[in-house]
């Protein structure tokens, strides 16, 4: 095994813990540069960037056509503030209205962040009050939609609010189980929100009929149902957006992650009479949907598309988890998941290590728990990457 620490690591990490604030832990290497599904850390080091910088790399590292979409729209105009609109912004404005199959009546609110976009859509759900008697808002046990203030407020993780309390009221978390569903929903509430996949819970799928049920009991009351898709859109599970796998329409999506390629981006997209909801002045960003980054969304958006990548990340998945399955370890206990959204479930509290162990072998792994690792590849992954995913995690696995 090589050694994880090389040489001249000290001198930045002492500068990291000088300069920068303390809600972060000491990052793991300093890395330099990136080509496709790789990244070189400031001795030259090669790993295998299986992570995509959380979901968020969909086209890997420095794609030529990510490069020249920046390099042109700042070459032109990178900034122009909410009180104009540009050509690029309207037409990823478009462009999500079709691939959300939002349609005609969609709006889209864009924003920087997975996080705003919760935050959007948390104020999205207080307009729908009918009259003053919807004062509830639901969301599940152990999801995460972000670390702002109405986002935390969300989160289905009582640790994480805890320093923060009183966090936004209103918002109740309730079991991710059907029954729990049918209990809780009534004309009372205002919105459902909830992850298609549990990604920071260690990619935990929702039980089979869940969000059609969701859907039904929805509508019936008429709560809004808003799915977020900020780590699962853009094609990461094998469709554009994970809730396409069900068949449903929700009343509104939050996305941000893989659709801009590593720039900043979110959105809220509504969907029919949702789209109403919302009035001038009720909510706004000075950077939200500028043209760079709305260029950039759309040449990474374009180049999905056109290569075929969301069909490639529902191939490239399931050859994923034969690989794993191939492993036999009686470490690993099941795979979760979809496309190139990966949870390896372990028998015994070693993702921390393992993680590690992948790392000293040149391979970018997250642990999300203590028991799950999770995988988010590029979207561009192939076959050659794959084959070294396996040599990689094998040795690593082999090291415990």
């Amino acid at each position: 095994m090589t050694d994880q620490t090389s040489p001249g690591t000290e001198h930045w990490q002492e500068r990291f813990g000088a300069a920068m604030m303390r809600t972060l832990a000491t990052p793991l290497a300093m890395l330099v540069r990136g080509e496709g599904c790789y990244v070189w850390d400031e001795n030259g080091r090669k790993y295998l960037d299986f992570l995509a910088g959380i979901a968020v790399n969909s086209l890997g590292h420095a794609h030529p056509d990510l490069v020249a979409a920046v390099t042109e729209q700042v070459g032109r105009i990178a900034h122009v503030s909410n009180y104009f609109s540009s050509p690029p912004q309207l037409e990823l404005a478009e462009r999500l209205k079709r691939i959300t199959g939002a349609g005609d009546a969609g709006r889209v609110y864009f924003c920087n962040s997975g996080a705003e976009a919760n935050e959007a859509a948390f104020k999205l759900a207080r307009l729908n009050t009918a009259g003053g008697k919807r004062t509830r808002i639901l969301s599940l046990h152990e999801s995460f939609h972000g670390r702002t203030m109405g986002a935390l407020a969300l989160s289905g993780k009582p640790a994480m609010r805890r320093a923060f309390l009183p966090v936004p009221g209103g918002v109740e978390h309730i079991h991710t189980t059907i029954e729990a569903l049918e209990e809780a929903i009534d004309d009372s509430v205002a919105a459902l929100f909830l992850e298609p996949v549990k990604g920071e819970a260690g990619v935990i799928d929702l039980p089979a009929g869940f969000l059609r049920r969701a859907r039904e009991l929805c509508t019936r009351h008429g709560v809004l149902l808003i799915i977020d898709e900020v780590q699962t859109g853009a094609g990461r599970t094998g469709a554009w957006f994970a809730f396409q796998h069900d068949g449903i329409t929700p009343d509104a999506i939050t996305i941000a992650k893989g659709i801009g390629g590593g720039l900043p981006i979110g959105a809220l997209v509504t969907y029919g009479a949702t789209s109403e909801l919302f009035s001038r002045g009720q909510h706004g960003s000075t950077y939200g949907g500028n043209p760079l980054v709305t260029a950039t969304s759309n040449a990474v958006l374009g180049v999905i598309e056109r290569d075929g990548l969301v069909a490639n990340a529902a191939r490239r998945g399931e050859q994923l988890r034969e690989i794993v399955a191939r492993f036999a370890s009686p470490r690993i206990t099941e795979v979760r998941g979809r496309g190139l959204l990966i949870g390896i479930g372990l028998a015994e509290p070693v993702a921390l290590p393992l993680a590690a162990a992948a790392l000293a072998e040149g391979l970018i792994v997250n642990a999300a728990n203590e028991s799950t690792i999770r995988l988010a590849p590029p979207l561009i992954v192939g076959d050659t990457e794959l084959a070294d995913f396996e040599y990689r995690f094998g040795l690593a696995l082999a090291s415990l």
